[in-house]
């Protein structure tokens, strides 16, 4: 067989061989072009970006419900509210003490939501801390 390459190959390609597959690779490959593998470490030639934060947020929690609340309506005794619900529940007198005037009259239409919304009130009220806030 006769050679026809006589001479050097018109675009002169410096190349290595992969350490993984041992193919030809070109010199500035970092990745294997046959196998995929990782040859080179990737040199990062930019520094890494400088962040600048210039947060001027001065929003503070000003959650004052529950105090504005307080200050809005009175503090409720609960021995008095625990009697009303005893005597007078199935009327809704304690829903009415407590400022919850529409519960009340439902208390009131249903007779005290047949009974069971006066039983689970006494229950609740029984635990409630005194003073409480309705």
């Amino acid at each position: 067989m006769e050679n026809t390459n006589t001479g050097p190959s018109p675009v002169s390609e410096q190349t290595k061989f992969c350490k993984h597959c041992g193919q030809k690779i070109p010199q500035d490959a970092v990745i294997c072009t046959f196998c995929g593998r990782q040859v080179e470490k990737i040199e990062q030639t930019a520094a890494a970006p400088q962040v600048v934060i210039q947060n001027d947020n001065i929003n503070t929690n000003t959650h004052t419900n529950r105090i504005q609340n307080a200050v809005e309506r009175k503090m409720k005794n609960k021995w008095v509210a625990l009697a009303l619900c005893f005597f007078l529940g199935f009327l809704g007198a304690h829903k009415f003490y407590e400022g919850k005037v529409g519960m009340g009259i439902l208390y009131l239409f249903t007779v005290g939501l047949c009974g069971i919304g006066v039983l689970v009130d006494f229950i609740v009220l029984l635990f409630k801390p005194n003073p409480y806030l309705p």
